[in-house]
């Protein structure tokens, strides 16, 4: 049987699974939600970064993106910073929508998937 890798689980999630080479990223937020779209994406971005590595990879093998924005507005700032973050040649598929919350504080949340 195949191994599955968790990282930072706790009761409900874990933050990260491995497995057969691929990593699954849970929807990941920011923590300081007095930052704008734009700081909180870098957040995010920042941690999404720091959990790749964690398993061994990068934003270079990245497979699949799905963003959810409080406000579809803030969609083009929110894309600035993306579209920096990524690597030439590297945008995966991805999916991007209006949605509500779980705190209304968040702005954004992003949940990728990557392999080794």
């Amino acid at each position: 049987m195949s191994k599955i890798e968790r990282t930072e689980a706790n009761k409900i999630l874990a933050k990260a699974v491995e497995f057969h080479g691929f990593i699954f990223l849970a929807g990941t937020t920011a923590s300081d939600l007095s930052l704008d779209i734009k700081g909180q994406t870098r957040e995010v971005l920042d941690e999404i970064d720091r959990l790749l590595e964690v398993h061994g990879t990068d934003k270079t093998r990245l497979l699949q993106a799905q963003i959810w924005v409080k406000d579809i507005r803030d969609r083009d700032a929110m894309n600035e910073v993306w579209a920096a973050w990524l690597p030439a040649g590297g945008a995966p598929v991805r999916a991007c929508v209006q949605a509500n919350m779980a705190d209304p504080r968040h702005l954004v949340e992003i949940m990728v998937t990557a392999c080794k």
